[in-house]
């Protein structure tokens, strides 16, 4: 039987709070979250591996964190140091001689081929990119490794002996090696997926093995479940990255900006942000939506869209959250405070793929130049140097944040 492995997948540990750790000695050994900002309000967005026994995990507000673990050291999120130390880690792993494929600010994927795809030689590889980290990052750091026939795998793996794990999933395994995980422990199993499984009587993974894979493509209802059974069986599958569809950043409102004008300051500044983006890649958006999440009172979450002919033009896109801020339903006394906002720029395309205006092309082509030249000036003079006044009063409550499936650029994102 085949023993080939042609995936690696790499988790780094508790990946913001290792790295505060790393650089705050008193931290070591203590029981730390970081949070988006110094406020019980918040969730945590990562846990040291001594909160972990606690029930603190991502996602817990940060009032209830203080209350599993009454010596809790809550710290503010400092992005433009965790992508420091991502990108020494990518250079970590390709010093070894393998190429890593991003998934996120903590995981990445690499191909195996060659000699390394023999079990004794990727393992080999596998400690040698465990003592990189210690040797380039410090101690604070682990990471767990899985080493399968196919990222999938791979990635699974990877969960199966947290911290500082490595496993090995051989052809031979299968599916055998699975049997003890929960529905949910795989990638691409909700709390949706899991439902719609059930009603199949697909009620553990053991059952999920033995089903077969028309079955599989009926309860996913497209060709998804027919790839997800070729992963789970160990087929060597390769997978297209994903087409970005959309673009936006959101924001938990710091409590002097917990207002109308502050709400509507900030989405300005947000929308700032996104446009900057946009325009670094190429891209063009014909729809903006945005929210607002509230507090107290009551009141009920408001969130709308509007559409408009393509652009990547700053002030097109203010103009059209303008136009959905005078939509909003107009708040009354007692009623609550805004709390978050977010943007979100939708069908994105190519800026190459649009078709220029019949009208006013050199109007359109001076807006541009006046508009990469903002742009410049933010890179060069520092982030915040030049803005359209609707941001004025949150220019400094926009931080950079990192999603789970994105990188931000510290020169367009700061």
């Amino acid at each position: 039987m085949a023993t080939h492995l042609h995936s690696m997948f790499i988790d780094f540990d508790s990946f913001f709070a290792s790295m505060e750790q790393e650089m705050r000695p008193e931290l070591r050994g203590r029981p730390v979250v970081v949070a988006p900002l110094l406020s019980d309000a918040t969730c945590c967005i990562a846990a040291s591996r001594e909160a972990k026994p606690y029930g603190i995990k991502t996602g817990t507000p940060v009032h209830e964190a203080r209350r599993l673990c009454p010596g809790l050291q809550v710290v503010e999120a400092r992005a433009e140091h965790y992508i420091h130390f991502h990108r020494v880690l990518k250079r970590t792993v390709r010093s070894s001689g393998v190429y890593p494929e991003v998934c996120s600010i903590d995981e990445v994927h690499c191909r195996l081929w060659g000699e390394w795809t023999e079990p004794a030689a990727a393992q080999a590889l596998a400690a040698r990119i465990k003592e990189g980290i210690r040797q380039n990052i410090g101690r604070c750091l682990t990471c767990s490794i899985g080493l399968a026939p196919n990222k999938f795998l791979a990635k699974t793996a990877s969960d199966m002996n947290k911290p500082d794990g490595l496993v090995t999933i051989l052809p031979g395994d299968l599916p055998h090696c699975l049997h003890r995980l929960a529905l949910r422990d795989l990638v691409g199993i909700g709390l949706r997926m899991e439902l719609r499984l059930r009603m199949h009587s697909i009620d553990t993974v053991e059952h999920l093995c033995a089903a077969s894979r028309e079955l599989l493509r009926a309860v996913w209802g497209s060709v998804e479940g027919a790839l997800f059974y070729d992963s789970l069986h160990g087929a060597a599958t390769v997978h297209r990255a994903a087409e970005r569809r959309s673009l936006g950043h959101s924001h938990i409102l710091p409590p002097e900006l917990r207002s109308e004008k502050g709400a509507r300051s900030v989405l300005h500044r947000l929308t700032q942000k996104a446009a900057m983006r946009l325009r670094a890649s190429e891209c063009e958006t014909a729809r903006l939506s945005f929210f607002i999440r509230y507090v107290g009172g009551g009141r009920a979450d408001w969130g709308d869209e509007i559409r408009f002919n393509p652009t990547q033009d700053t002030l097109e896109l203010l103009r059209a959250l303008e136009l959905l801020w005078k939509r909003r339903p107009r708040p009354r006394p007692g009623e609550g405070v805004p709390f978050a906002v977010g943007v979100n720029l939708l069908e994105l395309h190519e800026e190459t793929n649009s078709v220029p205006p019949l009208f006013d092309r050199e109007r359109e082509q001076r807006r541009r130049a006046l508009l990469e030249a903002v742009d410049q000036i933010n890179i060069l003079r520092g982030k915040n140097s030049v803005y359209f006044a609707g941001a004025h009063g949150a220019v400094g409550y926009t931080p950079m944040r990192i999603a789970f499936n994105r990188i931000p650029d510290p020169d367009t994102e700061r």
